[in-house]
């Protein structure tokens, strides 16, 4: 059995009409994707996958989680200012964690996996696009015509992240949010030099065609942007325990 805490509730401002109620999803929440055969790849590359079935991420790791990590694992030396400062401010706890190098983001996994009682890793990239474009290999989770209210990305812009639970209407096939748009995110997957490590999704810097769930983009793994965060997979046998989310919103545990 997965553990982790349920839904937190922060409080942003100082009190009175200024304060905000924000509900970050809880670090265990996950959707289940059925082992299976599954079409993936860039237009004109497209190939047949078979995959184990695993849990992933139903959202993006929040600031809020990353907070977590770093007030566990040693204060707030070793994290960049820009960082630092987006740890701080309530008003962002349920936007995705950015500005995080491939090194911050493995030590998160070891961290995560000894709070929720399970092996953590990134996802590979095919594990990632299978768990975005489901069964009928769609380019976008939600379907197959780009619609810019289903995501946060350059056609509707505001210059920033968005919380991860804001965009139900962009949930994958398996119930996976902000997997177009808002913050790439960082994969398991090398470049063939081995030398980077690969990005999916898109940010909210990206137009259509920069979201499809299909486009890996190269990134140096010693560089952190405040365009690209991560998810979690949890290796757990492929059966959807703890915090599971459907479309249809959170199991049981989760609420």
């Amino acid at each position: 059995m997965l553990r982790g805490s349920p839904t937190l509730t922060i409080t942003a401002g100082a009190g009175g009409a200024s304060a905000r109620s924000r509900d970050v999803p809880a670090l265990a929440s996950h959707v289940h994707v059925p082992a299976g055969r599954y079409r993936l790849g860039e237009p004109g590359d497209e190939r047949a996958v078979d995959l184990d079935a695993f849990a992933i991420g139903a959202y993006p790791v929040t600031l809020a989680h990353f907070a977590r990590f770093v007030d566990a694992t040693g204060g707030l030396h070793d994290v960049p200012g820009d960082l630092t400062a987006k740890l701080r401010d309530s008003e962002l706890a349920d936007h995705p964690a950015t500005d995080l190098t491939f090194a911050m983001v493995e030590a998160f996994c070891a961290w995560a996996g000894v709070e929720l009682g399970a092996p953590v890793r990134l996802p590979t990239g095919d594990e990632w696009e299978a768990a975005a474009r489901g069964t009928d290999a769609r380019p976008w989770p939600w379907g197959d015509v780009f619609d810019p209210e289903r995501c946060a990305s350059a056609e509707a812009p505001t210059g920033w992240t968005a919380p991860v639970t804001a965009h139900p209407g962009g949930a994958s096939p398996f119930g996976a949010f902000d997997m177009a748009g808002n913050v790439w995110e960082w994969v398991a997957d090398r470049t063939e030099d081995g030398a980077w490590r690969a990005c999916r999704g898109g940010s909210f810097l990206d137009h259509a065609w920069g979201v499809r769930a299909s486009r890996p983009l190269p990134a140096d793994p010693a560089r952190a942007t405040r365009t690209t965060g991560f998810r979690l997979l949890i290796d757990e046998g492929g059966r959807c325990r703890g915090s599971c989310l459907t479309k249809e919103g959170p199991g049981e545990e989760g609420r």
